[in-house]
C-alpha cells in the first residue's frame, strides 16, 4: 500500500536487522529442537498456529480483551471527521474506528494489514485531550497502520513465543520420572537451557524494535499534522494522567502496553525499565519532537 506517510529508512533497517538476527537464532533453535523427539513437532504446530491466530484475528482479539467496539461516523462523528481528514492526508484506505469505554487514556491500532486495520481510542483519552491533541495521536497511531507494524512485531515475536512454548514443553517434560534415562534428561535439559536463551535474547531484540517503531510513529505522525508540538502535549498530559490512575487497574492493561499509544506503567524508578520497555523513555519522545518542530519552524 503506497501513502503520503514516507518511507521511514531508519525503521527499515532497523526491522531488517532484527529479522536477520532473529533468522539467525531460529536456526540456532530448530537445531536444537531436531534433539527433541515428535512431540516437539506438535508444539511447532501449536505455536505456528498461535501466530497464525495472533496475526489473522490480531483486530478481533485487541478489541475483545480491551472491550472496545466498532462505531460508525453516526455515533462518533468528530473522531471519524479527524480521521477521515487524516487518511485523506496520508492518501491511505480508512481503518475501522472503535471506542474502548475505559478511563485509560490511550489509543491503539491494530489488524493484520492497512485494508484490515482498526484504530481504537479510550473513552479516557477522548475526555482528556483538545482537538489537535487528539489529531496528533490518532495520527500517530495511522502511521503505525501505514508501516503494517503490527503484522511486523507479530512475526518478530514468533520465535519467543515458540522458545517459550518449547521451554514449558521440556521442563514438564523432564519431570517425567525416573524411568528417563541419563541421556534423555541431558537432552531435555540442553533444549530447555538453549529455548530459554533464545527466548530471551528474541524478547530483548522485539523490544528494542518496538521502542525505534514508536519514535518513527511519533515523527510520522507529527510530519502528517505538521503540529510536533500537539503530539508532545497530548504526550505529557496522558502520562501525567496515568501516573495517577490506581496501580491495579494500570496492571491489568500492561499486557497491551505494545499496542498502546503510552505505556501503562505501575512502577516507577524500575532499574532496567529501558531496556525492558515497549517505549522510549518519555523525556526522550519529547526532545525527538522538540527537535521536528524546530526544524518544522513551528510556532509556540
Amino acid at each position: 500500500m503506497k501513502s503520503r506517510f514516507k518511507p521511514d529508512r531508519g525503521l527499515t533497517r532497523r526491522m531488517v536487522v532484527t529479522s536477520f538476527l532473529l533468522g539467525l537464532l531460529y536456526v540456532a533453535f530448530v537445531a536444537a529442537l531436531i534433539a527433541l523427539t515428535k512431540s516437539a513437532v506438535l508444539a511447532v504446530v501449536i505455536a505456528g498456529g498461535m501466530l497464525f491466530a495472533q496475526y489473522w484475528f490480531s483486530d478481533r482479539i485487541a478489541l475483545y480483551a480491551m472491550h472496545g467496539r466498532i462505531v460508525t461516523a453516526e455515533e462518533a462523528p468528530q473522531l471519524h471527521g479527524v480521521i477521515d481528514r487524516l487518511c485523506a492526508l496520508a492518501d491511505m484506505p480508512k481503518p475501522r474506528v472503535a471506542i474502548a469505554d475505559v478511563d485509560l487514556p490511550n489509543a491503539f491500532a491494530t489488524g493484520r494489514n492497512p485494508n484490515n486495520a482498526v484504530i481504537c481510542v479510550t473513552t479516557g483519552i477522548m475526555r482528556r485531550l483538545d482537538a489537535d491533541e487528539l489529531e496528533g495521536v490518532l495520527a500517530h497511531e495511522l502511521s503505525h497502520v501505514a508501516h503494517r507494524d503490527v503484522a511486523v512485531m507479530t512475526i518478530a515475536s514468533f520465535l519467543g513465543v515458540l522458545a517459550g512454548l518449547i521451554t514449558r514443553f521440556g521442563l514438564y517434560s523432564g519431570m517425567g520420572g525416573g524411568r528417563r534415562d541419563q541421556n534423555t534428561a541431558v537432552i531435555v535439559l540442553t533444549v530447555v537451557a538453549v529455548s530459554a536463551v533464545v527466548y530471551a535474547i528474541s524478547f530483548l531484540l522485539t523490544r528494542a524494535l518496538s521502542r525505534y517503531r514508536e519514535l518513527a510513529a511519533d515523527r510520522a505522525g507529527a510530519m502528517l499534522t505538521g503540529r510536533p508540538s500537539s503530539l508532545a502535549s497530548a504526550l505529557t498530559k496522558i502520562s501525567g494522567d496515568i501516573a495517577r490512575i490506581p496501580a491495579r487497574d494500570l496492571r491489568q492493561a500492561e499486557a497491551f502496553n505494545a499496542f498502546f499509544f503510552a505505556p501503562a506503567i505501575s512502577g516507577k524508578g524500575l532499574s532496567l525499565s529501558s531496556l525492558f520497555s515497549t517505549h522510549p523513555p518519555l523525556e526522550t519522545r519529547l526532545d525527538r519532537l522538540g527537535v521536528l518542530s524546530r526544524e518544522l519552524g513551528e510556532q509556540a
